[in-house]
């Protein structure tokens, strides 16, 4: 146990130092860091905000089943069904039908091949609508498990297009998790200006291009007012969406000095765009976000290219903020802040003074109780200690993890450990020198016999952090991934380095006497 071999210690030595060197990084600044590698602050540490959303899937429900219509509507009318009073509302659709047509109805219904209306959900073994009869009155609706798939789908599609937002600001190590069926945890630390993350957060991004009508009483149009006060009636009918945009950019229009918001359509959003502007020059094109008349420009030509422009009365951070959102992609649902909080930076800077300062104080009186317990090879432990560290962030940086105020705990936790494992082993070394005559062997036999005892110790606190880890979330997720490493660290520190160390006093002090 006690002999190395020059490639073993050089190979021990190396990945200290590897380790030792991007812990070292966290010491520099960003822009002189050539790896771009660092420990990145939790909200608790530097400060930022935490919002708490929920997603509202009633207008969702509302417009799925509106879509139901004319494939329901096919269906009774290709199968020569007779139906009447027919309706629909928010939540169902209704109608009657004969007592006589209502089996084969059902069968049609819930048929399996070739079901447009009613589509069959293999995850959960059933169907997405649900069918009631009272006497003629026929009733469709979602099903429980057809609700529960739309809320899965809307609530995955807003968690990855709030994380595209968010990403689209540069923030770095945002926390966007979901909880519970509806709801999505954003923690975003450092931000400075919450605000604008809440307007941003708060927006479908519902993007419509619509054209102008000249007749007030034209049916199949919406009456809008622009921001100047103009009432214009758009017309319902959609020439291309948001969903047809393949990028958008801010920009400053050379000519007018006024900010606005360039964008490029994908094949079918430039044919249909160019088919619009071809037979409708001269008119006005309505562009409507979120239900709002932004603007209504003239075509004064055909525009084929694929590519336009959005103008209106912006300043250069509405077009930055209106680009973002375009180019994330539309909310399939609105989103509700159910709570928010924001964590000023001074309080941030109070846990990590509190933390640093457990740490100093805890990592001296370790060191000091060391030397006065156990001498030379109390130093011996506290180099190993201050190496368990360096590692340890050195791996923190380069997993570029978040550490929180429970992480600096789980630090603190590692000293403690890395400390027991040292004290077990020359508790051990010391009941072998009462009993053996060649110091050699008292400690090589010592190593041995503490090894197990060692390993039992470390790998139960690593199985304990491994399950917080895996079922916590969170802090408790930043606690256990500080203590999970810290344990390999301390293992390697306690039976490379340490071993490595005393060894070398040993072997130079084999004829002499050990002060242990």
């Amino acid at each position: 146990m006690l002999n190395f071999s020059k490639i073993k210690i050089t190979l021990i030595y190396l990945l200290f130092i590897i380790l030792g060197f991007f812990s070292f990084l966290n010491l520099q600044k960003d822009n002189e860091n050539f790896f771009n590698k660092k420990v990145n602050l939790g909200l608790d540490l530097q400060g930022g905000s935490y919002l708490l959303l929920e997603i509202n899937t009633d207008p969702l429900i509302e417009e799925r089943l509106q879509n139901k219509v004319l494939p329901l509507k096919k269906i009774l009318k290709n199968n020569t069904i007779n139906y009447n009073n027919f309706s629909v509302t928010p939540v169902d659709i209704n109608f009657n039908i004969e007592e006589k047509d209502y089996s084969k109805f059902e069968k049609l219904f819930f048929s399996k091949k070739d079901n447009s209306l009613n589509s069959f959900i293999s995850q959960y073994n059933t169907f997405e609508l649900d069918l009631k009869k009272t006497n003629n009155k026929i009733s469709v609706s979602f099903s429980k498990y057809g609700t529960l798939n739309i809320n899965n789908s809307a609530l995955n599609q807003s968690i990855e297009i709030v994380r595209r937002r968010i990403d689209d600001l540069g923030t770095k190590e945002p926390t966007i998790l979901q909880r519970g069926e509806k709801r999505i945890l954003v923690e975003l630390p450092g931000i400075k200006d919450p605000d604008r993350i809440k307007d941003l957060l708060g927006k479908t991004a519902q993007l419509h291009f619509r054209l102008v009508s000249d007749e007030s009483n034209e049916f199949g149009y919406d009456k809008l007012k622009s921001e100047e006060g103009e009432e214009l009636f758009v017309s319902k009918r959609i020439i291309f969406s948001g969903e047809n945009l393949i990028d958008a950019q801010p920009r400053l229009d050379t000519q007018s000095n006024q900010p606005n918001v360039s964008f490029t359509l994908d094949r079918l959003g430039a044919q249909r765009f160019g088919k619009s502007t071809t037979s409708n020059v001269g008119k006005r094109i309505a562009i409507v976000l979120d239900g709002k008349l932004i603007s209504a420009p003239q075509i004064r030509e055909p525009i084929t290219g694929g590519s336009g422009v959005i103008s209106g009365n912006f300043t250069f951070q509405e077009v930055t903020d209106l680009a973002l959102l375009l180019r994330s992609g539309a909310l399939p649902t609105p989103l509700n802040i159910v709570e928010e909080r924001t964590v000023g930076p001074d309080l941030g800077e109070d846990s990590i003074k509190s933390g640093t300062i457990s740490l100093i104080v805890g990592f001296f009186l370790v060191i000091m109780f060391m030397i006065f317990k156990y001498r030379v090879f109390g130093v011996v432990a506290n180099v190993s200690l201050i190496a368990n560290l360096l590692m340890l962030i050195g791996v923190l940086t380069i997993l570029e993890a978040t550490l929180t105020l429970p992480g600096i705990a789980g630090i603190i936790l590692t000293v403690g450990m890395a400390v027991d494992s040292n004290v077990l082993i020359f508790e051990r070394i010391k009941e072998e020198l009462k009993t053996e005559k060649s110091i050699i062997h008292a400690f090589d036999i010592g190593y041995k016999r503490a090894k197990i005892t060692v390993l039992d110790a470390n790998i139960t606190t690593l199985i304990a952090a491994i399950i917080l880890f895996a079922f916590g979330s969170g802090p408790v997720k930043g606690f256990a991934v500080t203590l999970g490493i810290g344990i390999i660290t301390t293992l390697y520190s306690a039976y490379f380095i340490a071993r490595h160390l005393t060894s070398w006093i040993v072997l130079r002090n084999k004829e002499g006497k050990i002060g242990l």
